[in-house]
């Protein structure tokens, strides 16, 4: 028996679903319950951004020329996939003070303060999402033709030119499915952060648990507002997938009522879809 079970048995009152401190906590969030909402918004958006960036680079090391390039890469995918998010955010907030390596300080910058527990996690996301996205770049460019990079080679274009008019845009229609299906795993994967102290969403909820005692419905509260985040990202997913389609090709791209009941990309699919188009394609 809880402490506010006990509590509610001495008070005589029965213990159940309190609907007031949902709907209040719903429509009425605290300050505290809304600052977490926000660092879980612009964290999910900075390591995305910085994830995409570092994925495209491994994804070009893997296909160098050069054999430390491509060992280099292939050993970071098969690091960073093989071992848990979890235990790789503490392994960088906590492990790195711990051996005094690194210690993540505040940073300012201008007016605003970066805190050190912000960095670790916006930097340990970051590499992570970098190892799955190097793998979608990847097969995605392995999709395309190779006749068409050796035609832009043929007519005078560097290899740079050639990735950025040739290949590139026709590997952003293959990326862009997955990519949106990683995004909404990074804005769930963010609850984990909570093992580092940061005060995001989750532990939010926690905090409000532990003084309230009301552990279903905050969590619930907190359960409403990730689906809330992942059901616009899903409008706006189908949103830029419409806009980068081609016009005269038809893509079986899933309908937004699959993508919000399971019947779309899920996440094994979205990791491994362009993989499988990669293959296909050889």
């Amino acid at each position: 028996m809880t402490h506010a079970t006990a509590a509610l048995a001495d008070a005589g009152q029965p213990a159940g679903f309190d609907w007031p401190f949902f709907w209040h906590y719903l429509f009425s969030p605290s300050g505290a319950f809304l600052d977490g909402l926000w660092r879980t918004v612009y964290i999910s958006v900075i390591a995305q951004l910085l994830g995409v960036l570092l994925g495209f680079a491994v994804a070009l090391a893997q296909r160098s020329r050069f054999a430390p390039l491509r060992w280099g890469g292939r050993i970071y995918v098969w690091l960073i996939r093989g071992t848990p998010l979890l235990v790789q955010l503490v392994l960088v907030y906590n492990g790195l003070a711990a051996a005094g390596i690194y210690r993540f300080a505040d940073l300012q910058v201008g007016g605003l303060v970066l805190l050190g527990v912000v960095q670790a996690a916006i930097l340990t996301l970051a590499v992570n999402e970098a190892a799955y996205m190097a793998e979608i770049f990847r097969a995605a460019l392995d999709a395309i033709d190779p006749g068409q990079a050796e035609a832009a080679q043929a007519l005078g274009m560097t290899p740079a030119m050639t990735m950025r008019v040739v290949l590139l845009p026709q590997a952003i229609r293959i990326i862009v499915p997955p990519l949106g299906n990683e995004f909404n795993l990074m804005m769930k994967s963010t609850s984990l952060l909570s093992v580092i102290g940061l005060q995001e969403m989750f532990l939010t909820a926690q905090s409000i648990n532990s003084a309230t005692f009301k552990t279903f419905e905050i969590f619930l509260v907190a359960a409403c507002y990730y689906l809330a985040l992942t059901t616009v990202w899903s409008f706006v997913q189908r949103f830029i997938e419409r806009r980068l389609a081609d016009p005269g090709q038809v893509i079986a791209a899933p309908s937004l009522r699959e993508r919000l009941t399971g019947g779309g990309l899920g996440r094994t699919a979205g990791r491994e879809d362009a993989t499988l188009v990669g293959k296909e394609a050889h």
